[in-house]
C-alpha cells in the first residue's frame, strides 16, 4: 500500500513539474508575443497560441484519443481478430488482455506508419514551421486518413450511411463527408474481422468434433471434451506457427 501511494505521488509530481515546464516555456517564449504588421497577433501562428489554450487542446485530444484510435485506424480489425483467436484456442485468459491490447496497439502503429508519416510531412511540419494555417493543416492531415479508410470500406456500407444521412449522391468519392466515411469504415472492419475469425475457428472446431466423437464412442461421457481437446488445439497452433500466420495475414489484409 505504501509503495502504491509513493508511486502515485511520484506520478502526480512528475505531471505537475511537466505542466510547470510547459507553462514556463510558453510564457517565456519571446516569439509567442510577436504581433503582425497591424499590431494584432497572428492566430495562424502556433507560437502565438496561449499556454492555457494549448493545454486545453492537449486535454481534448487526449480524451478523444481512444475513440479516434478505434474509429479511424486498423485497431478494430486487429483487436477483434486477436480476441477471436484466443477464444478459438479455448483459453479465454491467455494471452492476458494487457498483452493482447499491447500487441494490437503496436500492430496498429505498424500498419498506420505510412499514414502517420504522410500526415507529419504534409500537415504537422508545415504548420509548426508557420508556412500554412490551421485549417489547411487540418485539411492536409485529413486526406491520408480518408484515403486509408476508403480503401478498406465496402461500397455498400458507404452507400448505407449516405442513405441514412439523407445526403445527396456525391459526384466523386472525394466529396463524401468524413462523418459518413468513419461509421462505414468501422462496420466494414468488423465484417472483415469476423470473416477472418470464422476461417480460424474451423480447424479448432474440427478438433473438438473429433475428440467429442472419440469420447462418446469410448463411453466416457462424463469427461468434458474441452479438457481433452485443449492440448491438441494448443499443439496444432504451435506446430503450424499460428501467431506467425495470423499476424502475417492480418497485417497483409490492409495492403
Amino acid at each position: 500500500m505504501t509503495r502504491r501511494l509513493r508511486s502515485r505521488r511520484v506520478v502526480v509530481l512528475a505531471l505537475l513539474v511537466l505542466g510547470g515546464v510547459l507553462l514556463s516555456s510558453c510564457a517565456t517564449d519571446p516569439a509567442a508575443a510577436q504581433p503582425t504588421a497591424g499590431g494584432v497577433p497572428d492566430p495562424n501562428n502556433p507560437q502565438n497560441v496561449s499556454a492555457a489554450l494549448q493545454i486545453l487542446v492537449l486535454v481534448t485530444v487526449v480524451s478523444l484519443a481512444p475513440a479516434i484510435l478505434v474509429m479511424v485506424t486498423s485497431f478494430t480489425r486487429v483487436i477483434v481478430v486477436l480476441s477471436l483467436v484466443r477464444n478459438a484456442v479455448g483459453i479465454p485468459q491467455l494471452p492476458p488482455n494487457q498483452v493482447l491490447i499491447g500487441l494490437a496497439l503496436f500492430l496498429t502503429v505498424f500498419v498506420m506508419a505510412p499514414v502517420i508519416k504522410t500526415i507529419k510531412e504534409d500537415a504537422v511540419d508545415p504548420y509548426m514551421n508557420g508556412t500554412i494555417g490551421q485549417q489547411e493543416a487540418f485539411d492536409r492531415g485529413e486526406q491520408p486518413l480518408r484515403a486509408f479508410m476508403l480503401k478498406q470500406t465496402r461500397e455498400q456500407d458507404l452507400a448505407l450511411f449516405l442513405k441514412l444521412s439523407k445526403s445527396e449522391k456525391p459526384e466523386t468519392i472525394d466529396n463524401v463527408p468524413t462523418y459518413v466515411i468513419v461509421p462505414a469504415f468501422t462496420i466494414s472492419e468488423l465484417k472483415t474481422a469476423f470473416q477472418m475469425g470464422f476461417i480460424m475457428f474451423i480447424p479448432f472446431l474440427i478438433i473438438d468434433l473429433v475428440v467429442s466423437s472419440a469420447l462418446l464412442s469410448m463411453g466416457m461421457m462424463m469427461l468434458p471434451p474441452v479438457v481433452v481437446s485443449l492440448p491438441f488445439k494448443i499443439l496444432l497452433f504451435v506446430l503450424v506457427d499460428g501467431w506467425y500466420l495470423i499476424i502475417g495475414s492480418l497485417v497483409g489484409s490492409f495492403n
